[in-house]
């Protein structure tokens, strides 16, 4: 099993906010990955709705869990995240 976290941006952030805190988030998930963080995968969505926002994949929900308590998009109040289990299928 492994473990989804999908962000939304919070309603009446300004894209703006996003970008400007973006450099402190990357800093974060590279520093996450070095340390063994058990992130697998982390990447934004491309669609009209900026709401849409982004998705991580992580090896563990304590992995998933801990990395949201610090990443700069939630800890600055710029989105809200949500982990879901999700049973992957990697097929033959």
């Amino acid at each position: 099993m492994e473990f989804v976290v999908l962000y939304r941006v919070r309603d009446g952030v300004d894209r703006s906010r996003i970008m400007e805190a973006f450099p402190r988030h990357k800093a974060y998930y590279e520093d996450f990955r070095a340390a063994g963080g058990g992130l697998l995968a982390l990447g934004a969505f491309h669609t009209p709705d900026p709401a849409a926002s982004s998705m991580g994949i992580f090896s563990s929900r304590e992995d998933a869990e801990r990395f949201v308590a610090g990443d700069p998009f939630v800890t600055e109040g710029l989105a809200e995240a949500r982990t879901l289990d999700w049973d992957v299928v990697h097929p033959a």
